[in-house]
């Protein structure tokens, strides 16, 4: 394809396709963004709908975010995108295998955005709008998927467009031909450029009954090359077992502010922290965790480099409870380059983000209708990211991720997996106290299901989970499936009445 050249006032240049707003594109060129494109306001919004048949709800970029002027988004169309040079050589320009471009295109955002460490981004302007319409067969469908997914989404997508059709059965064989793609080039990550005035940062330690780890992670926090100005820990472990003595303020080079938490839930011990924070960042940080000296300095050094406000760091899990930093530093050193590729971040671990406490407190904090189960981090990275916040993955910042066998929040949210008279009812179950049924899966995931991507990609969802439970692990045990399977029904009912509750109570930060 024949790509045009701008070069901006910076000396960069600039590959383009169409008519782009070019003082609009000099802009662009100094922020976040690698990939720019106009495609939701040109008729290609949330084109490719049958991506749902593989990502369902596990990828934030699933449907295009609505009403935002700048955001990801993949659904980017051939003759009107622009790209920095330096990224379309490192990613090798559009897959040859596809000879319809609308379908190349598409191939080639997706990977950038979710593969390959680019940051892929819809700007309203950039280009005029337009009513389009994407022409992918179904043959086209299929090739996209043999060339991306496992054989199984495949057959998922022929289920859910109907098994009975020889249309579907006859692209399915046609494209298999297609090799499935395994290694993909990764964009390199900016180089970090020096520090830029002295913000300042607060860091959140939630914690119950670690108190040993959370003095860990607070000695790594004074040995930080850029100090945080304030350091917020939430104790929730019982008055009985606790030494109050051991947060002692005279012993760190920081403002020291210890909360014993008296509510339940690490979702209100983050915003009950968040509410005394006066930092410019917030860090966030389990208390199980260990981290290298450069951590603090290299996430506030790394959102100066992208000029973003959100970054979630590298989440790296000990092989042992007592592994020390000496043991992170030689995982790193044998990660592939994919695992530290930065580009638009996909969930967000509260274990380690770093973010403006602009952005935190423009969605309020935590919803604490997570408490007792899981999904809080994702959700609450994913709501920020729709408020326009570009939230990238920042390898420069990892934490060694202990996982003790004992404490921790979780001890609460363990009675989600019990039944009977011993089980102690979750903040999630309101009024409503599980009894015989235990709900599957977590309710609080499917809150987060239903409350990011809606009702209808919560139908996809329930058809994977049943079509993965059925036919995963092959023929064996499939009559035994079938006869537990009104029963995996009745489960995942149960949880969906209580992520409804939920929606109706609606988000909740207090």
């Amino acid at each position: 394809m024949t790509l045009n050249q701008h070069i901006t006032p910076t000396g960069e240049c600039i590959l383009y396709t169409g008519t782009p707003n070019l003082v609009r594109l000099d802009e662009l060129a100094a922020g976040p963004g690698d990939i720019w494109h106009s495609g939701p306001d040109r008729g290609w919004r949330d084109a490719f709908p049958e991506i749902a048949y593989q990502s369902t709800v596990f990828f934030w970029y699933v449907r295009d975010f609505k009403n935002l002027e700048v955001c990801p988004s993949w659904r980017m169309e051939p003759d009107a995108f622009a790209v920095r040079k330096g990224v379309w050589e490192q990613l090798g320009g559009f897959d040859r295998v596809f000879q319809n471009p609308a379908i190349a295109a598409l191939d080639f955002a997706f990977n950038a955005l979710r593969n390959q460490g680019a940051v892929v981004l819809h700007v309203s302007g950039l280009y005029p709008a337009a009513t389009g319409n994407p022409q992918i067969s179904t043959l086209d469908r299929y090739r996209f998927y043999a060339r991306n997914f496992k054989r199984q989404h495949a057959l998922f997508m022929i289920w859910r467009k109907g098994f009975w059709k020889i249309g579907e059965w006859r692209a399915f064989f046609r494209a298999s031909k297609i090799p499935l793609r395994h290694d993909y080039p990764v964009v390199a990550p900016r180089p970090l450029e020096a520090m830029r005035g002295t913000p300042s940062v607060s860091y959140i330690i939630p914690t119950m009954s670690r108190q040993d780890y959370a003095l860990a992670l607070l000695r790594d926090l004074s040995a930080q090359s850029y100090k945080p100005a304030q350091v917020v820990v939430v104790d929730a472990t019982p008055a009985a077992e606790r030494d109050e003595s051991l947060y002692d303020p005279s012993a760190f080079p920081f403002q020291l502010d210890v909360i014993w938490q008296t509510s339940k839930g690490s979702c209100r011990a983050r915003n009950e922290a968040i509410a005394v924070c006066t930092g410019d960042y917030i860090a966030f940080g389990d208390d199980d965790i260990r981290i290298p000296a450069d951590f603090i300095e290299n996430h506030v050094r790394f959102l100066q480099t992208n000029r973003t406000e959100a970054a979630n760091g590298l989440d790296v899990r000990a092989d042992h409870h007592t592994d020390d930093l000496d043991k992170l530093a030689e995982k790193r050193r044998k990660m592939k380059p994919a695992q530290k590729r930065a580009g638009a971040a996909q969930l967000m671990s509260n274990s380690n983000a770093f973010v403006s406490r602009r952005a935190v407190e423009s969605v309020g904090g935590n919803d604490i209708n997570y408490d007792g189960g899981y999904g809080e981090d994702n959700d609450f990275g994913l709501s920020i990211a729709k408020t326009g916040v570009i939230f990238l993955q920042n390898p420069h910042s990892a934490n060694l991720h202990l996982k003790p066998p004992a404490g921790g929040y979780r001890v609460w949210g363990n009675q989600a997996k019990k039944t009977g008279k011993t089980r102690k009812a979750q903040p999630w179950e309101l009024d409503t106290p599980v009894k015989r049924v235990r709900p599957v899966p977590s309710p609080t995931v499917m809150y987060y299901y239903e409350k990011q991507f809606g009702p209808e990609l919560v139908k996809e969802y329930r058809h994977k989970y049943f079509f993965l439970y059925l036919f995963k692990k092959g023929l064996k045990g499939l009559p035994a499936r079938i006869l537990r399977l009104p029963y995996r029904q009745i489960q995942f009912n149960r949880s969906l009445f209580y992520a409804k509750k939920l929606m109706a109570l609606g988000p909740r930060t207090k």
